[in-house]
């Protein structure tokens, strides 16, 4: 039995939000290697210019286009320079995510509620949208949602970032429904606690992380890699009867 194009993305383009560190880097790397062209995006072009390189000097085909997913205006223009550098899309991975805000959700303002909201719900919205008439033309389609474990039940201090989590969840179970006749697989990876920047104020705190493992069944924090083998799966021809699922890679937080 040959395998190696269980795995593969070769011929596929893949466009990742929040992909200039952690977790959307890493999406994109492992994507890079199993042979797609990958559109890092994020907001700073410098730090995109800088991953893109460090991936083209490994032999891998890689481009950063900056935006700011929280400023609507700017996903068509995303959508579009991505289109036309490599000429099609094949895969969108909403990965880019806020929570500006730790603590009681009485204590949380409107203005954070929004931006929560704005990056975490409705960019995934108008940039899968935005991405549908290029997906649909593509002979396997995947688009994957990085949810939290947040969104399946809430978390402590975290509670507008979850209640986004839960919505990001239920979206990606609507678009599957919907864009099935389209050929368009959409799926969600709920990551438990990864060590990355964007999670540093949980792995970082003592009082937490010791609450944390004794919840684990895998008792260590996750890579970033992890959650990107896991995007891989999904991503690629391995996963083609799968779509509408929420996968937890959570070390066993959620069991």
């Amino acid at each position: 039995m040959d395998l190696s194009k269980v795995f593969s993305l070769d011929g596929k383009v893949a466009l990742i939000t929040g992909a200039s560190k952690g977790i959307g880097l890493a999406i994109a790397e492992f994507f890079a290697a199993a042979g797609a062209k990958v559109v890092l995006s994020s907001r700073k072009q410098e730090d995109l210019d800088e991953q893109a390189n460090r991936l083209k000097s490994k032999g891998y085909e890689a481009i950063g286009i900056a935006c700011n997913v929280g400023n609507i205006g700017e996903l068509q223009g995303l959508v579009d320079k991505s289109v036309e550098t490599y000429g099609q899309l094949d895969i969108l991975v909403n990965n880019a995510g806020t929570n500006p805000i730790f603590g009681p959700i009485h204590e949380t303002t409107l203005e954070a509620f929004d931006k929560i909201m704005a990056v975490n719900v409705k960019a995934p919205f108008e940039l899968s949208r935005l991405c549908f008439p290029h997906l649909r033309k593509s002979s396997s389609a995947s688009v994957i949602n990085i949810s939290s474990i947040g969104g399946l039940s809430p978390e402590p201090g975290l509670g507008v970032y979850s209640i986004s989590k839960a919505a990001l969840i239920s979206m990606t179970k609507v678009y599957a429904k919907e864009w099935g006749d389209s050929k368009i697989r959409v799926n969600a990876i709920c990551p438990g606690l990864i060590k990355t920047k964007f999670s540093e104020a949980l792995w970082s705190n003592e009082k937490i992380m010791d609450y944390m493992l004794k919840q684990l069944a895998i008792k260590r924090v996750g890579s970033s890699e992890e959650i990107a083998a896991l995007a891989l799966f999904l991503a690629s021809p391995g996963s083609s009867y799968t779509t509408g699922a929420v996968m937890t890679a959570d070390g066993g937080f959620t069991i």
